[in-house]
């Protein structure tokens, strides 16, 4: 069974950086894409970023040139470093995966079966 979990969320002020974390376990896939995914209060959850096993990223267009998606193989730990933040950028941030490569249409979150339970962003003005 998949397990991840996520870290790293809080309370910061708009232009500040954060970097979250999902540990991972459980998976035996041969290939995955993994993702993060923001979900902020009263609208859909939507993707972000996500990576696979070789390290190709995708990103949404929001998020490119702020958000930097990474993995740690060694430690099945996937990351996701956020600059300048934005208080658009406020919400529940999941991590999220499935087996498979990250083609396009991947940041869409209908695609993935195995998620976390999430870790607050919160952005201040």
């Amino acid at each position: 069974q998949v397990q991840l979990v996520e870290s790293g969320g809080g309370s910061v002020q708009a232009g500040g950086s954060l970097r979250l974390s999902c540990a991972a376990s459980g998976y035996t896939y041969s290939r995955y894409c993994m993702g993060w995914f923001r979900q902020a209060p009263g609208k859909e959850r939507e993707g972000v970023a996500v990576i696979d096993i070789d390290g190709r990223a995708r990103y949404a267009d929001s998020v490119k040139g702020r958000f930097t998606i990474s993995q740690d193989n060694a430690k099945n730990t996937l990351y996701l470093h956020i600059d300048t933040l934005k208080p658009e950028d406020t919400g529940m941030y999941y991590c999220a995966a499935r087996p498979g490569d990250c083609q396009t249409g991947s940041l869409m979150p209908w695609l993935y079966g195995d998620w976390g339970q999430g870790t607050q962003v919160t952005v201040s003005s």
